[in-house]
């Protein structure tokens, strides 16, 4: 492996990596506390009170992602972070299809046809999640693999 190859793989210094997780962790309760009171304080027009009935799935795929970026303050090696990525983006899938299924929009008033458009978008997000979810189990089990080889057979040292 060449130096360059070397640096691409490089993660940014703990301390940054943690800063990130804190944003994420901030970002994900003020949407906790906008979604929650999204129909209450009546600022988007075209959500209707079936949003209630999505709530609790959308709770729950934030709650887990501010459990996982907590857990990623104290571990997070790579092969962690693609497993809970994938496990997120399963709960992640739930939280489209159930939007999907709720569906809790009104377009009725708009001359264009913004529930075909919506519901087209999150058959594409269905699709890009579940990619992605194999994706992220693929890098797993190819991270402990590389993880299981090193170990077994130290890199010869370069010239």
């Amino acid at each position: 492996m060449t130096t360059s190859q070397r640096t691409d793989r490089r993660r940014p210094p703990r301390g940054t990596r943690r800063f990130g997780y804190a944003i994420a962790i901030a970002f994900q309760v003020a949407l906790l506390i906008l979604v929650n009171n999204l129909v209450a304080w009546d600022i988007a027009p075209f959500i209707t009170d079936e949003f209630n009935d999505l709530v609790p799935y959308i709770n729950v795929s934030l709650v887990a992602s501010m459990l996982v970026n907590a857990v990623y303050f104290v571990y997070d090696p790579r092969w962690f972070r693609s497993l809970s990525t994938a496990i997120l983006n399963v709960i992640s899938l739930v939280v489209v299809f159930q939007t999907y299924r709720i569906f809790p929009f009104d377009f009725s008033g708009s001359s264009f046809n913004w529930t075909a458009l919506t519901r087209t978008i999150l058959v594409v997000l269905m699709v890009l999640i579940t990619v992605g979810t194999i994706g992220e189990i693929a890098k797993t089990v190819k991270t402990l693999a590389d993880e299981g080889t090193t170990r077994q057979h130290p890199p010869a040292a370069e010239v």
